[in-house]
């Protein structure tokens, strides 16, 4: 399907739909807890919505079992506007949060002792782009759309199909993704998504400075990117993860139905089901008795 006709308002004018990290398994092992990172997300938001009165933010909450929408400035603000923005940012976006780590909470199914879940990254991407897609269709003006992924969980191999075409529907769609990884380790599929759509991948050296690094790096407006150096990525990390052992590989065998990737043959895909080398091996038998069988 293709993309709406893009009818924006001045340069500056940003849609920020921001992708909240807020797995417990993470969380509890972070040296930043998550209440200080509420603090300095807040403090973020409240300066994007500061730095023009056409800008909207939108926050997406990613559990590890669930996503859901948290805030959306155009409707949460305007209800309660005379109340001032940062406390009504604060109490919608804090009580909805709540509900919404509940929610998940009780989605979850018993884990083996040890195994931490990724978070639901591919779902929050899909919704953040349907959201964009249902402003551009809105019929009215509308911002500078870009997405804000802050990310602490390891990457999922099994989103990997589906969060690659979610970077290639953005990569369409012309909407940037930026991403801020606050773990130990970097993610794969944070580099590839910025680069793949132009945006702004990073990892904070100091978490104390978390705002600092949001305000400096990602509150640049699109328009402003233009003449403004931005950090960039020393290097892409375009490996991918075999979905039998959930390994990073540099090289494996893909399935050409479903674009599984796996690091051993097999005969048999576990992601579609597809068998893999009896067609090959029928037309290389059948190839080679016809080389075989002399002319008359």
């Amino acid at each position: 399907m293709a993309s709406a006709p893009s009818k924006l308002y001045a340069d500056d004018v940003s849609l920020v739909v921001v992708l909240l990290d807020t797995n417990p398994f993470f969380w509890s092992s972070s040296s930043l807890s998550f209440s200080q990172f509420l603090s300095h997300v807040l403090a973020f938001l409240n300066a994007i919505l500061t730095l023009n009165q056409l800008n909207q933010v939108v926050v997406i909450a990613t559990g590890y079992n669930s996503c859901d929408y948290v805030f959306d400035s155009s409707s949460d603000l305007n209800r309660s506007f005379e109340n001032g923005r940062m406390p009504v940012m604060c109490s919608s976006l804090l009580q909805k949060l709540e509900e919404f780590l509940i929610t998940d909470e009780q989605l979850s199914k018993e884990e083996p002792e040890g195994k931490i879940k990724p978070s639901l990254f591919s779902g929050s991407l899909s919704m953040a782009l349907c959201y964009i897609q249902r402003v551009f269709r809105s019929g009215a003006l509308h911002p500078h759309p870009r997405i804000l992924c802050l990310q602490g969980s390891l990457d999922g191999p099994e989103q990997y199909v589906a969060i690659m075409n979610a970077i290639f529907s953005a990569q369409r769609s012309s909407v940037p993704i930026d991403s801020c990884y606050i773990g130990s380790q970097n993610s794969a599929f944070l580099q590839q998504a910025s680069y793949i759509t132009g945006g702004v991948h990073h990892k904070p050296q100091n978490l104390d400075g978390l705002f600092q690094y949001l305000m400096t790096i990602f509150a640049t407006d699109l328009h402003s990117r233009s003449f403004i150096h931005l950090p960039k990525p020393v290097g892409v990390d375009f490996r991918a993860s075999c979905f039998c052992h959930k390994n990073t590989i540099d090289m494996g065998y893909i399935c050409s139905v479903c674009l599984s990737i796996f690091c051993k043959h097999h005969k048999k895909c576990s992601t579609c089901g597809s068998v893999f080398g009896q067609a090959q091996s029928e037309a290389a038998s059948a190839s080679d008795k016809k080389r075989k069988t002399p002319e008359t």
